[in-house]
C-alpha cells in the first residue's frame, strides 16, 4: 500500500476492540496511568487453559486483558512464528463511566518491515 507520493506506508489500520477482560486482570490498577495514544505490547500465550489463541495485552508490567476472542486468531499465529514486531497497538479511547469491558478502546497497526 502506497501514499499520495507513491512511497509505502509505515503502518496501515489493521483492527479496532475494547480489552477483553480489563475488570478481571490489572487494568483498575494501571487505569490512571493510560492515556490516549498510549504504546501496548502484545503477549502471545500458548498455555492458556480458556482459548489456545490467546493474546494477552499489557502496558508496562500490568497486564490489562486479552485481544477478544472473536478477533485473536490469525494474530496469534503471527506472534507464534516470532513476528511480533509487526504489530503496534495503541489506545484510542477511554471511557470510564461505563462497563470495565469497554473502558478502554485500542487500535491494532500493521507496521510495514521495509518502508523505503
Amino acid at each position: 500500500m502506497r501514499n499520495k507520493e507513491n512511497r509505502p506506508l509505515k503502518k496501515v489500520h489493521l483492527d479496532n476492540f475494547h480489552i477483553a477482560g480489563f475488570g478481571y486482570w490489572e487494568g483498575c490498577e494501571a487505569f490512571e496511568h493510560l492515556k490516549i495514544g498510549s504504546r501496548l505490547q502484545l503477549v502471545r500465550e500458548e498455555n492458556n487453559q480458556f482459548d489456545p489463541y490467546a493474546v494477552a495485552i499489557y502496558y508496562e508490567e500490568f497486564k490489562l486483558g486479552f485481544i477478544p476472542r472473536s478477533h485473536n486468531h490469525d494474530i496469534s499465529k503471527y506472534l507464534d512464528m516470532g513476528l511480533d514486531d509487526i504489530y503496534e497497538v495503541r489506545i484510542t479511547r477511554i471511557t470510564p463511566d461505563v462497563h470495565p469491558e469497554n473502558q478502554v478502546e485500542v487500535i491494532l497497526y500493521l507496521k510495514n518491515q521495509n518502508p523505503e
